[in-house]
């Protein structure tokens, strides 16, 4: 179904901005699973569930103080001649941040990963499974270990001139990478938050977006933390994640938009990637030294020896187009220790161990 209580954990705070008015409790959706638009759907079911009470009442206050945190900021981005302060450029990362971990899309990809993690390890279901309560609240606490994960990137919001509005959907905070998606050395690997490259996007109204960039990678003109979109291109291509990254439902205001909403989904529908994660399974070759060897196998063969490493990565889409306004920065740089662990930002360069990181130009 396209509503029903509880299926989303996007707070009340957020979507009001795409609510169809202030005075009515009602959103207009698209069903990317019936392609289907759907014209007044009530707010409260596209809402948060309450999933901590009783169980984690300062973890539920915490929330609670960020998303009232929010509200109050945007009503301030929104106002005219808003100008971006810092005060708001930490907050905007932290819900982000909050809104990436928490949402039900979010929690279904954990508890699938899991289930797939254990039967690759031969552990019977019913000992080796998670609810999607659980999910989230090991979410949450993961959320309050890691509000200094994006810290380090710099936030800019981009503001719609055109008649194509922002989208956006019941997984809004999206993480992206076009570095990592177009650079040859980095091909067929995976990203991560603390990647070099890294991309945060997350549409604030129909009119305004948030951009969160790794400035050692990426450069943006803007004007007291404001980038202006002029062409409906751009729009689209920020429009784009929302189609990749959302599970059932993308939300707009104005329900003359459905026909273009729907006419978009379909034009990208075919990048869109049929599974969110995938499990890479290892098998114990031989050792060199103090090292044990690995040997990447297909899964049918991992079960058939003691020794196996089982890894889980998220799949990316590419999508057809980036806008404009985000430029490669002159002589960029990333940062890598030639393991597994690939590029990441300057500043977790002291959050890992292994062999010494050198710098490496971006392009």
């Amino acid at each position: 179904m396209a509503s029903n209580k509880n299926q989303h954990f996007v707070p009340r705070c957020y979507l009001k901005a795409f609510a169809i008015e202030p005075s009515r409790a009602a959103i207009n959706l698209f069903n990317i699973d019936h392609l289907r638009f759907i014209e007044g759907a009530p707010l409260k079911h596209q809402c948060s569930g309450n999933y901590f009470y009783g169980q984690d009442i300062s973890l539920e206050k915490a929330l609670q103080a960020t998303e009232g945190a929010y509200a109050q900021a945007l009503a301030a981005i929104l106002e005219p001649r808003y100008q971006l302060s810092d005060e708001h450029r930490s907050l905007l990362r932290r819900f982000w941040l909050l809104q990436h971990m928490r949402t039900e899309a979010a929690s279904i990809r954990a508890i699938q990963m899991v289930a797939t993690m254990g039967l690759a390890a031969g552990v019977p279901p019913e000992e080796f499974r998670m609810n999607i309560r659980d999910a989230v609240q090991n979410s949450m606490h993961a959320f309050v270990e890691r509000m200094d994960s994006v810290d380090d990137l710099k936030i800019c919001l981009l503001r719609n001139r055109t008649t194509v509005p922002f989208v956006t959907s019941d997984d809004p905070a999206v993480l992206t990478n076009r570095w990592y998606l177009e650079t040859p050395r980095t091909k067929r690997r995976a990203f991560g938050m603390y990647s070099s490259g890294t991309l945060l996007l997350l549409p604030l109204s129909p009119e305004v977006l948030c951009l969160g960039y790794d400035g050692d990678v990426y450069s943006l003109s803007h004007e007291r933390g404001w980038v202006s979109v002029d062409r409906e291109v751009d729009v689209r291509a920020l429009n784009q994640h929302q189609f990749f990254n959302c599970r059932a439902n993308i939300y707009v205001k104005d329900r003359r938009h459905g026909c273009l909403v729907h006419e978009d989904f379909a034009a990208v529908a075919q990048l869109r990637p049929k599974e969110r994660h995938r499990v890479n399974y290892a098998i114990f070759d031989s050792r060199q030294g103090d090292s044990e060897i690995f040997r990447v196998v297909d899964r049918s063969e991992a079960p058939d020896h003691r020794q196996a490493l089982i890894h889980t990565e998220a799949i990316h889409a590419n999508p057809s187009a980036w806008p404009r306004q985000l430029q490669w920065r002159s002589k960029g740089l990333v940062f890598t220790n030639g393991t597994g662990l690939g590029y990441v930002r300057r500043s977790w360069l002291g959050r890992s161990g292994g062999p010494a990181f050198r710098k490496e130009r971006a392009r």
